[in-house]
């Protein structure tokens, strides 16, 4: 269970698995993409990492009205499951940095991710990153002399076009759920989590995730991509190289590039942080061919990691560790940005039209006419 969907008078718990199963993805609507997906075609492809998502939705979108709306939530990304105390390699890049990424200065210079990588909104950053280290503290204590810390990764988009941002609706316990309940297999996508109140390319956007398994030449590896996307000019969209956006332009919101993108990448290559780095920028190219720009108000922050190397982070001794040559990341560069193109739309087939905050109505990638465009440029794949 990985969802808490608060609605009025109501709340229900719901199977993410189950859901995520339920919807149609961009290719089972003939969207084409290059390389080959994984099993789930979700960043829980690569063996150990786990999602889960804290999904907030409660209050009604009537015109004047902001205050209780609730289109919010969490998002967690665990490398090693719910074990904390392994770390794992990583690397970081931003490339427009009008945005917050928690903990990465001591990413950049240590070369480890210590924990789970949580998403949320832009003004929920603090608390969520103040119950991962409750949680951390419960799972790993600390020592007998009761030393401690931790620099939780802590990222955020801005939701308040839906969400009552300044409501402060994110708490603790939704943090601590969104890890509790974070699973393998499927991933729910659309309006989830940290995604629900998010938009898209002026359609609503939210959580998507894809993944790439290489070739056995090239070492069978999984590179797998979970993104939070919030960013987008509709006319600049692109889906497969078509010009989705100049074709589908009614009920535009923003009218500009602005927004962000959080986007994670994880992989089962044993790569070191300066490579990891590279990996993180390769994400801007994925980026690019759906028609981003990255305007001057968007954070659009990546982080990547590696699970591979288990211990490589224990305090004591001389640790072994593998790494690819750098002549041999080429395929790992590749399955990043097909990965990330086919994520964002992923987040975008799968989010649902909503009604936030002064009842603004944000409407969702229609399916059907999506098809007729593909259709219109002999891009269509079925």
């Amino acid at each position: 269970m990985s969802t808490i969907r608060l609605i009025p008078v109501l709340a229900l718990t719901l199977c993410a698995g189950l859901m995520a199963q339920t919807k149609p993805r961009a290719r089972d609507l003939g969207v084409p993409f290059d390389g080959k997906p994984g099993p789930f075609n979700a960043i829980t492809d690569v063996k150990g990492v786990e999602v889960g998502h804290t999904t907030l939705i409660s209050g009604e979108g009537k015109p004047g009205v902001v205050a209780g709306v609730v289109r919010t939530g969490v998002t967690a990304v665990l490398p090693r499951g719910k074990d904390p105390t392994d770390q794992v390699f990583a690397g970081w890049f931003t490339l427009n940095g009008n945005g917050e990424m928690t903990g990465t200065t001591a990413v950049e210079d240590l070369g480890f991710l210590d924990g789970p990588v949580m998403i949320t909104n832009t003004h929920s950053v603090g608390v969520v990153r103040d119950a991962v280290i409750q949680w951390r503290v419960k799972k790993a204590p600390a020592d007998e002399e009761g030393y401690f810390w931790s620099l939780p990764v802590v990222a955020e988009t801005w939701d308040g076009d839906l969400n009552d941002a300044n409501g402060f609706h994110v708490k603790p316990e939704h943090a601590i759920h969104a890890i509790e309940s974070a699973h393998g297999g499927a991933v729910e996508e659309g309006n989830v989590g940290g995604g629900t109140g998010m938009i898209c390319n002026e359609f609503k956007g939210g959580i998507g995730t894809s993944s790439r398994v290489l070739d056995a030449k090239f070492g069978g590896y999984t590179v797998g991509v979970l993104v939070q996307c919030n960013y987008g000019w509709r006319n600049q969209l692109r889906i497969a190289g078509v010009p989705v956006g100049r074709e589908i332009t009614d009920h535009t919101v923003r009218n500009d590039d602005v927004g962000s993108i959080i986007v994670v990448v994880a992989t089962d290559a044993p790569l070191i942080p300066t490579q990891l780095k590279r990996v993180a920028r390769r994400v801007a190219l994925g980026l690019g061919r759906n028609g981003s720009f990255s305007g001057d108000g968007s954070g659009d922050i990546f982080i990547a990691f590696s699970t591979a190397n288990p211990g490589a982070g224990l305090t004591k001794g001389v640790r072994e560790l593998k790494m690819l040559p750098n002549e041999q990341l080429n395929p790992v560069f590749l399955a990043t940005v097909q990965a990330t193109e086919e994520a964002v739309i992923n987040a975008m087939v799968a989010a649902e039209t909503m009604t936030g905050v002064n009842g603004r109505t944000v409407i969702a990638l229609p399916h059907d006419r999506l098809r007729e465009v593909l259709k219109k440029y002999n891009r269509l794949e079925k």
